[in-house]
C-alpha cells in the first residue's frame, strides 16, 4: 500500500482518480493548488504524486522541480488535457516517471501506477541495502590478486565506462558490481540486477526492455523493462553469455544508441544506463561456438575485471574464515567461536570448488552445528569430503586441470546422493546456482537417474 497525492484543479478528475487509486488499496491525498500540494508533501511521507501540468497558482512543471528538490523520495506522474510534446519531454527529463493525457483511461492509470510502484520499490530496496551494514558487501582479503581487483574497482568506479567481470561461480562477481556502483557518481540511483541464465529465452526481451499491452499472450498491461527502470543508474547483467541471440542484438543497440523499443512497441525509449556484465564461462569459447556475439563482447569489455577463485588466493582463507566465524557467531547468538591450527590447515588444503560462497556456507554450518567454542579438524571433516581430494591428487591424472575436474565431478555426485538427486537442494548445498549445477552435470556426463 502506497501513499499517493493527486494534484489537480478539476474536482471531477480528483474524485475519479482518487477512486481508482483507493480501489487499488492505496491511501490517497488530494490538493487543487500547488501550495496545498507542497504543504501535504511536507506533512506526509508521500510515495507518488499525480500532478497536473496546469494549476491555478503555479506551473506544474515548476512544482515538479520543487518536489525533486525538496522531496526527492516522492515519484511523480504528470497529467494534462492540453499539454504540448515539449512539456511532456521536459517533464520526463526532470524526472517524471510518466505523462498521462486527459481524459484519463482507468487501464492506463493502473498501468502507469504499477510501473511507478515497481520503480519506487526498487529504489527503496536500494536505499535499504545501502544503509544496511551487510557482511555480504564486504570484500575480505589482503592477497595480491584481491588487491588488484580493488584497485581496478576504484579506477572503474569514477567513470561511466562499461565493465565486464569474469570468474567462477561463488567468487564474488556481484560483489564487485555492487562496489563499482556504490562508489560511482550513479550511487544515488538504482542498480538493477538481471540474472540472464534464470530467465527463459521467450521472456528475456520483455524483462530487459519491457512490453506494450497486447504484445503477446499474457501481456495485459504495459510493463517497464529493467533498462528503463534503471535509467540514470546501473544495470548488472549477470551470466550474460546465457542471453538469447535476439536479446544480445537488442542490448548491442542500446549500447550503441542508448535507445530501444519495448516488445510490441514502435516508439524509441531513450535511456542513460551504465552496463556492468558478468559471466562464469569461457567467453572466447562462447564466441567461437557462436553462442555469444563478438561485437557485443568488445562493447562490454571496456574495463575487464577477473575475480580470482579461492584456490588462486588461498592466503586469504584464514582471514575469510575468522571473519565468517565472527559474523555468524554474532548473527546466530552463539557466542564467540574459534578454529584450531590443524583445522585451518585442513581448510587451506581443500580445493573449494564453490569458492568463497562454499567457504561461507561451511563456516555458517559449523558455527551452528558445533556446540563447542573451538572447531577442530574432525568437525570440518564431517562436512568436507577431504579423502576425495587426497585420492584425486595422488592419482595418475596427467594435469592439475584434469585432477580438479575429476574431484569436482565426484564431489557433485556425492552431493546429489546426499540430497536424494534433488537439483535445487544440491545446488543450495554446494553454494552454486541451479543453472550452473545443470551445466556441470551435463559437462561431466553425470547420469543423475543412475546415482
Amino acid at each position: 500500500m502506497a501513499k499517493i497525492l493527486v494534484v489537480d484543479d478539476e474536482s471531477n478528475i480528483v474524485k475519479t482518480l482518487s477512486a481508482i487509486l483507493q480501489d487499488e488499496g492505496h491511501d490517497v491525498y488530494s490538493s487543487e493548488t500547488a501550495k496545498d500540494a507542497l504543504t501535504c508533501l511536507s506533512n506526509n511521507e508521500i510515495d507518488l504524486v499525480f500532478l497536473d501540468v496546469w494549476l491555478p497558482d503555479m506551473d506544474g512543471v515548476k512544482v515538479l522541480e520543487q518536489i525533486n528538490r525538496l522531496y526527492p523520495d516522492a515519484a511523480v506522474i504528470m497529467i494534462s488535457g492540453h499539454a504540448s510534446i515539449d512539456i511532456a519531454v521536459k517533464s520526463t527529463r526532470l524526472g517524471a516517471l510518466d505523462f498521462l493525457e486527459k481524459p484519463l483511461s482507468m487501464q492506463r492509470v493502473i498501468t502507469s501506477l504499477n510501473n511507478a510502484l515497481e520503480r519506487i520499490m526498487l529504489r527503496k530496496e536500494n536505499i535499504r541495502l545501502r544503509k544496511q551494514a551487510s557482511f555480504e558487501d564486504e570484500m575480505i582479503g589482503e592477497s595480491e590478486r584481491i588487491n588488484e581487483v580493488r584497485k581496478t574497482i576504484e579506477t572503474a568506479a569514477g567513470t561511466n565506462a562499461r565493465v565486464f567481470i569474469t570468474g567462477e561461480n561463488g567468487t564474488g562477481k556481484e560483489l564487485v558490481a555492487k562496489a563499482i556502483h556504490k562508489n560511482s557518481k550513479r550511487s544515488s540511483k538504482l542498480m538493477v540486477k538481471v540474472n540472464c541464465a534464470a530467465i527463459p529465452d521467450e521472456l528475456i526481451e520483455s524483462e530487459l526492455f519491457g512490453h506494450e499491452k497486447g504484445s503477446f499472450t499474457g501481456a495485459a498491461n504495459r510493463r517497464l523493462g529493467k533498462f528503463e527502470i534503471s535509467n540514470g543508474g546501473t544495470i548488472f547483467l549477470d551470466e550474460i553469455c546465457d542471453m538469447s541471440a535476439s536479446a544480445q542484438a537488442k542490448v548491442l543497440r542500446v549500447l550503441q544508441e542508448q535507445q530501444f523499443e519495448r516488445v510490441g512497441g514502435n516508439e524509441p525509449v531513450t535511456v542513460d544506463v551504465r552496463v556492468i556484465a558478468a559471466t562464469n564461462i569461457d567467453v572466447k569459447k562462447a564466441i567461437e561456438e557462436e553462442r555469444f556475439r563478438e561485437d557485443l563482447y568488445y562493447r562490454l569489455n571496456v574495463i575487464p575485471i577477473h575475480v580470482p577463485s579461492l584456490t588462486e588466493r588461498k592466503e586469504d582463507i584464514p582471514l575469510l574464515t575468522n571473519y565468517f566465524l565472527s559474523t555468524f557467531s554474532e548473527m546466530h547468538g552463539l557466542g564467540e567461536k574459534s578454529i584450531t591450527d590443524k583445522a585451518m590447515k585442513f581448510l587451506m588444503k581443500y580445493n573449494w570448488p564453490g569458492n568463497v560462497r562454499e567457504l561461507k556456507n561451511i563456516i555458517e554450518r559449523l558455527c551452528i552445528m558445533v556446540q563447542a567454542d573451538m572447531i577442530n579438524k574432525d568437525d570440518i571433516a564431517k562436512y568436507i569430503e577431504s579423502d576425495d581430494y587426497e585420492d584425486v591428487m595422488s592419482s595418475n591424472t596427467s594435469t592439475l586441470k584434469q585432477a580438479r575436474e575429476e574431484f569436482e565431478k565426484e564431489y557433485i555426485i556425492r552431493a546429489l546422493k546426499k540430497n536424494e538427486k534433488n537439483i535445487t537442494s544440491t545446488a543450495k548445498d554446494l553454494g552454486i546456482e541451479r543453472t550452473n549445477l545443470h551445466r556441470k552435470v551435463k559437462q561431466y556426463n553425470i547420469n543423475v537417474d543412475r546415482i
